[in-house]
C-alpha cells in the first residue's frame, strides 16, 4: 500500500533546450508561446553531413560544436557537451558545489536518465570506419561508448562521490530519476541528489522513429485532431533535491509498467493511471488538489488518445493541461526532467505553458487543453512521462505556503 512520503526540497533546477539556456529563456518562450523547432538540416548533428536528411523538424540546441574543456576530453561527445551546457546554466554547478560543502561529496547522489547517451560518438566512429576502413583515434576511455557515459562524465565534472546511477527506460528515464533519488535519500544512502536527463540528436533515434512511421513532416501538434507524429528534440535538464521544507518541493512519484506492447501504450491507460495513483498517494493529494497537469503529449495518434482519455476520467474539466513538445520537440530520455522544469516554472511564476502548434484539440481535451499561456497561481502540479514498453512515471511537485515567486 502506497503511503505519503516526506517531501524533498528542490534547491535548484535548470534546463537547456531549443528554447535557449536556462530558466529565463524558457519563461520568455512560455510567455510568448514561442517554439524552437526548425527543419532538420544535413549538418545538424554528427561528424559527417547526412546524405539524405529526413523531411522533419527538430528541436536543436545550437553551439555544441565546441569540444569539452581539455581536462574532460576523454568524455567528449555531443551528449556530454550538452550536459556541460546544462550544468553551467543558472549557476547550477555552483548550487551543487554548495550542497557538497553542506553534506560532503560522498553524501550527494547522482541519478541521471538518458535514452541514447553517447551513441552519437559511436555512430561517428563507425561512419569513419565505413569510409576509411579504420576507426578514428579514440580517447583512452572505453566508458565513453557506454550508456553510463553521461553519468560518468557528470560525476567527474561535479566532483561527486556518492551513489551514481543511470536510468534508461526510454522516454520516462529522467522522470524516474526523481523517484530513484527520493528513495536513496529516504533510505539514508544520501543527503542530497543531483537528478536530470540529457539526450541529443543522433541518427539512431531519428531514423529509428522514422522507420516506425512516427516522425512528423511538420512541427508536431500534440493532441491536435490532425496530428502527424513527433518532432525530435535534444535537451539537458537538472534539479538538486535535498531534505527540507519550504520552497518548491517534490511531493510524490509513481511508476508502473504496462507490459502491453513494445511500443504502443495500454489502450485503457491502466499503467499510466496506476502511476498517477501512486504519485498522488505518496503526495497525500487527490486529483482535485492538482492545479495543472504537464502532459507527456508526444503528438502520436495512440499515445495522445490514451493520455487524453486518462485526463478525461480522472481530472475535473476545470483542470488546465498542456504539452510543451511543440516548443522543444520530444527530447526522449531528457523529456521527464524537462517536463519537471516546466512544472516547477509553473509553480514558481504562476505561468502555465500553452500547447504550441496545436489548433484543433481532439474532442476529449476541448476546453481543458491550453493553447496559449495562462497566468494562474497553482499549488501542485502533476507531470507525466510515458515510454515505449509501457514504462510510466508521474511526478507531483508543490509550492509550499510562503514560497518565494
Amino acid at each position: 500500500m502506497t503511503v505519503p512520503i516526506p517531501p524533498l526540497r528542490v534547491r535548484a533546477f535548470t534546463a537547456v533546450s531549443a528554447l535557449g539556456d536556462g530558466r529565463a529563456a524558457m519563461r520568455d518562450a512560455i510567455a510568448q508561446g514561442r517554439g524552437g523547432l526548425r527543419p532538420l538540416g544535413p549538418h545538424d548533428f554528427g561528424a559527417a553531413p547526412m546524405a539524405e536528411p529526413l523531411n522533419t523538424w527538430v528541436g536543436r540546441v545550437d553551439g555544441l560544436d565546441q569540444p569539452l574543456p581539455a581536462r574532460w576530453a576523454h568524455w567528449d561527445c555531443r551528449n556530454n557537451r550538452l550536459a556541460w551546457r546544462g550544468l553551467q546554466a543558472d549557476g547550477f554547478v555552483d548550487a551543487v558545489g554548495a550542497a557538497v560543502q553542506r553534506h560532503s561529496a560522498a553524501r550527494v547522489a547522482l541519478v541521471l536518465g538518458s535514452s541514447t547517451a553517447s551513441i552519437g560518438a559511436t555512430e561517428d566512429a563507425y561512419q569513419a570506419l565505413d569510409a576509411t576502413g579504420v576507426f578514428p583515434p579514440q580517447p583512452a576511455n572505453p566508458a565513453l561508448h557506454t550508456l553510463h557515459s553521461l553519468t560518468g562524465f557528470a560525476q567527474e565534472a561535479l566532483g561527486l562521490q556518492g551513489p551514481a546511477l543511470t536510468v534508461s527506460t526510454a522516454c520516462s528515464s529522467s522522470a524516474k530519476v526523481f523517484a530513484a533519488a527520493e528513495r536513496l535519500i529516504r533510505l539514508g544512502l544520501a543527503d542530497a541528489a543531483v537528478v536530470g536527463g540529457v539526450d541529443s540528436l543522433c541518427g539512431s533515434v531519428l531514423f529509428g522513429f522514422h522507420a516506425l512511421q512516427l516522425v512528423s513532416p511538420e512541427p508536431c501538434r500534440p493532441f491536435d485532431e490532425a496530428r502527424r507524429g513527433i518532432s525530435i528534440g535534444e535537451a539537458a535538464a537538472f534539479a538538486l533535491l535535498e531534505r527540507g521544507s519550504g520552497g518548491l518541493q517534490l511531493l510524490g512519484h509513481g511508476e508502473s509498467s504496462d507490459a502491453h506492447h513494445l511500443s504502443a501504450p495500454d489502450p485503457d491507460g491502466a499503467g499510466a493511471e496506476a502511476a498517477l495513483d501512486q504519485a498522488l498517494a505518496r503526495a497525500g493529494l487527490g486529483t482535485g488538489d492538482i492545479g495543472f497537469v504537464h502532459l507527456h503529449g508526444t503528438a502520436t495518434p495512440k499515445n495522445d488518445e490514451v493520455e487524453a482519455r486518462l485526463i478525461g476520467r480522472r481530472f475535473s474539466p476545470g483542470t488546465p493541461v498542456s504539452s510543451t513538445k511543440g516548443m522543444t520537440g520530444h527530447t526522449l530520455g531528457a523529456a521527464g526532467a524537462l517536463g519537471a522544469v516546466f512544472s516547477l516554472l509553473a509553480l514558481e511564476h504562476g505561468l502555465l505553458p500553452g500547447t504550441v502548434n496545436t489548433r484543433d484539440p481532439e474532442a476529449g481535451l476541448q476546453g481543458r487543453l491550453l493553447l496559449a499561456p495562462r497566468e494562474q497561481r497553482v499549488r501542485a502540479v502533476a507531470s507525466h512521462a510515458f515510454a515505449f514498453g509501457g514504462s510510466n512515471c508521474v511526478l507531483v511537485f508543490g509550492r509550499a505556503d510562503g514560497a518565494d515567486s
